[in-house]
């Protein structure tokens, strides 16, 4: 199963390439755990490192009893989202900047694609309100080795994808990795409903 995805899908279509605000799309019947049926959003990619955090994985707690004082700038669900399975102690802060906000005037932001930003959660709360339509709080990240990334996108575990702000903000009700696919070339929307378990379709 996972040689027919590998040679006859991701592997058969044009590429883009890994880079900072990028999406990576798992493979249907990608075969791992953690990362089935992902959308991780590349914060960073350069020769020496890799890392991002997965949009697709809601956790049962709620931001205001981790941090409560972002919970206020937290789209709903207000919910802590599972980034990845590496240093789930640390928080990464994702944001969609309001329209007509010029990101690099405000420096507790740093720039990812459209409106999307990393927010440097150092910073205080109050200073970034009025700068965004919403944010959302990650425990942990995933990470690659150098040259890792693209040995599994060259075996066809990973399609990369242009990111929306709605991505990362979207309700709790939207399927993100089946919304990511709808919108990519011919054939990936018809793949867009695959199972996380085949045997339970």
């Amino acid at each position: 199963m996972a040689d027919l995805f590998a040679d006859r899908l991701f592997n058969a279509m044009d590429r883009n390439e890994p880079a900072s605000g990028m999406l990576l799309v798992a493979a249907p019947g990608l075969a791992s755990d953690e990362f089935s049926r992902s959308v991780i959003m590349l914060l960073e990619h350069n020769p020496s490192t890799t890392f991002g955090v997965n949009l697709a994985a809601r956790s049962d707690v709620a931001v205001f009893n981790v941090m409560p004082e972002w919970a206020p700038l937290a789209a709903k669900p207000q919910a802590l989202y599972i980034g990845g399975p590496l240093n789930q102690q640390a928080v990464v802060g994702l944001g969609v900047t309001k329209p007509g906000v010029e990101i690099a005037e405000h420096p507790y932001f740093n720039r990812l694609a459209n409106r999307l930003v990393h927010v440097d959660l150092r910073s205080d709360p109050e200073q970034i309100k009025d700068h965004v339509q919403g944010m959302r709080m990650f425990a942990g990240y995933a990470e690659w080795a150098p040259g890792q990334l693209q040995e599994e996108i060259e075996r066809g575990d990973w399609y990369v994808a242009p990111a929306l702000p709605s991505d990362v903000i979207a309700p709790g009700s939207v399927d993100i990795w089946g919304d990511v696919m709808r919108r990519q070339p011919m054939p990936l929307p018809l793949y867009s409903t695959y199972p996380d378990e085949v045997s339970e379709n």
